[in-house]
């Protein structure tokens, strides 16, 4: 799994050079190593060493991901800095997050309250994505949107709060060049 992780960095980001490269520099992959291993020391009881690493990893990368979130594989997360998963989290497979996206709760009870995406969806730079809610599989997430109402396949939301451009007869995708098509 992680050379496939190295690997996507690659394709993902026209700027990473060499594996090398990504493997020494690159905090969004470092990030997603070790939230895989804090979420199977979770997974098996072991909350509070995982909870240790996750904040670890939080003080050397600067993204924040909660040891009970669950990530598919290949997650991307370009840049990295300010990112935040929260606990109850679901992230499909091949998805992208770029910098400063809050996967984020709307309510302090301890049930589901955290966004669930699909496979094949990009957050852009700022987004906040709130609430038990579900985006469907490809799904694109502009830049500084807010979204707080679920969303189906394919749909393209730009705002606050967010709306679907495809509603509004719009075709452009706010995240044009992320290596996904609309």
């Amino acid at each position: 799994m992680l050379r496939e992780d190295v690997r996507t960095a690659r394709e993902r980001d026209p700027a990473a050079r060499s594996a090398a490269e990504v493997v020494l520099s690159y905090p969004g992959v470092h990030a997603v190593w070790v939230h895989r291993v804090a979420h199977a020391w979770w997974r098996r009881g072991l909350r509070l060493p995982a909870r240790l690493l996750s904040q670890a990893a939080r003080a050397a990368t600067g993204v924040e991901i909660h040891p009970g979130a669950t990530i598919g594989r290949r997650l991307f997360i370009d840049h990295g800095m300010g990112v935040v998963i929260g606990e109850t989290a679901r992230i499909g497979d091949d998805c992208m997050l770029y910098h400063s996206v809050t996967l984020g709760g709307r309510s302090a009870r301890r049930e589901r309250r955290h966004p669930t995406l699909g496979d094949r969806v990009v957050v852009g730079a700022g987004a906040v994505v709130l609430g038990p809610l579900v985006l469907g599989s490809d799904v694109s997430v502009g830049a500084n949107a807010v979204v707080v109402k679920d969303a189906p396949d394919g749909a393209v939301l730009v705002g606050i709060p967010a709306r679907d451009l495809r509603d509004q007869g719009g075709e452009e995708d706010p995240l044009a060049g992320s290596g996904r098509s609309v």
